[in-house]
Order: C-alpha cells, then sequence, then structure tokens
C-alpha cells in the first residue's frame, strides 16, 4: 500500500501565495480523496482555516506541547493526505525541530511521506531558507514553487535547479475574485459551465499539476 501524503508549504516570507496554494492542494485533494486534514499555522488572518473551516484546525510550533501535538497528526499513516500552511513567522522553529527530531526518517519509518513546497521570493531571507533546506531535505522531498504573481521574471539560479511546480499568475481583478472567504475553486468548476474562462483553465491546470506531483510520489515509493 502506498505511503500516506504530508505536504508542507512554507516560506520566511509573507504574502508569497503560500496559503493560496495551500487551498488550492487541499481543495484538490479534497475533490480527489473524498478527505483531507489541513493545518492552519498562521498568525494573521485570512488564513487558511478562514477558508477551510470544515477541514482546517489551528496549530502552533511556539512550545513544545504544540510541536508534538502536530507532529503526532501529522506523522501517522491512516491514508488521510495532510497539508501545513506554515506561516513565515514558524519557519525557522518547525525545521529545526524537524532537524532536531529526525523528521525524515521518523516519517520514512511510520510510513508518510513529506513533501516540502518551498514558496520561493527574490529576497536574502529566502535565498537562506531555500539554501538551509537543500541541506537538510532530500532533493525528491523538496519542491520549489515558482509563484509567477510574485516572481515576475526567472527564478534566482540557487532555486531552479531542483524539483519545480509552477504558480501561474492571475490578473488582480480575478484575484480579488477569489480572495473571498466564501469562495471555492471546486466549486466554481462545478458551477462554471463555460471551460474557457481564465479561472477555469487556470484552477485545471493546477489540480493537473497536483495530480502530476502526486504520480510523482508514487513512483518515488515504487
Amino acid at each position: 500500500m502506498p505511503a500516506t501524503s504530508l505536504y508542507i508549504i512554507c516560506s520566511p516570507r509573507p504574502q508569497v501565495g503560500k496559503t493560496l496554494l495551500a487551498r488550492l492542494l487541499s481543495e484538490f485533494l479534497l475533490l480527489k480523496n473524498g478527505d483531507v486534514a489541513a493545518f492552519d499555522v498562521n498568525l494573521k488572518e485570512p488564513s487558511l482555516v478562514d477558508f477551510l473551516p470544515k477541514i482546517t484546525e489551528t496549530a502552533d510550533v511556539i512550545d513544545t506541547f504544540g510541536k508534538m501535538q502536530l507532529m503526532d497528526r501529522v506523522i501517522v499513516d491512516d491514508g488521510l493526505a495532510k497539508v501545513i500552511d506554515l506561516g513565515f513567522h514558524a519557519f525557522d522553529e518547525f525545521f529545526k525541530m524537524a532537524d532536531e527530531i529526525g523528521l525524515l526518517k521518523e516519517a520514512a519509518r511510520r510510513r508518510v511521506a513529506p513533501m516540502i513546497l518551498f514558496v520561493a521570493d527574490t529576497d536574502r531571507a529566502s535565498a537562506r531558507a531555500h539554501e538551509m533546506l537543500r541541506g537538510q531535505i532530500p532533493r525528491m522531498n523538496l519542491i520549489t514553487v515558482d509563484n509567477e504573481f510574485i516572481i515576475r521574471g526567472e527564478l534566482p539560479p540557487a532555486m531552479a535547479g531542483g524539483r519545480l511546480l509552477r504558480l501561474p499568475a492571475l490578473p488582480g481583478f480575478l484575484k480579488t475574485y477569489i480572495d473571498r472567504l466564501s469562495f471555492s475553486f471546486t466549486g466554481y468548476l462545478r458551477q462554471e459551465k463555460d471551460s474557457s474562462t481564465e479561472l477555469h483553465q487556470w484552477t485545471r491546470r493546477n489540480y493537473l499539476a497536483f495530480r502530476e506531483l502526486e504520480l510523482s510520489l508514487i513512483l518515488q515509493r515504487s
């Protein structure tokens, strides 16, 4: 049987599209599998729990109890895919903990497959964080997310050499539309009959990219 998937979406920077990616991925997994467990580790609103309250619970990594409570929920092979929307304020503390407890080895022992989705930016903090992750996370488990709404042009060379996931940019008026707390990507696909609309094609393209990511996980495990 395949291992349980764990997606950790992260960045040391605010406002890079991390929660948007977590929303998209969570809705894709919910559509595909019928269920998903999402965890919101953020300080500011709106955050993932505001958009997807039925499948999301809040978590923190401020103290040992919070860290262990989160790990107990996500490092378990129960067949239920997990998504962590890791706030920028918790980035350093989370990956310090991950290194100290040997998260990748412990996950493999428990048949959990973690994927680290690092949302890129061009600043020094992002460069240092990405370099740290490259030293800590195996290449197959680390995916750099190129959010074209944030990265206007090419990724920094140091970030472009590994596994990539591209998040196409949306026009500003559509971004305002999807930022409503009541908006659902899957709901839009089901309700919008015109499949040629830009938002319909954008959502389908991202869902297909997630499907390719899942297939790569299956091949990795085989």
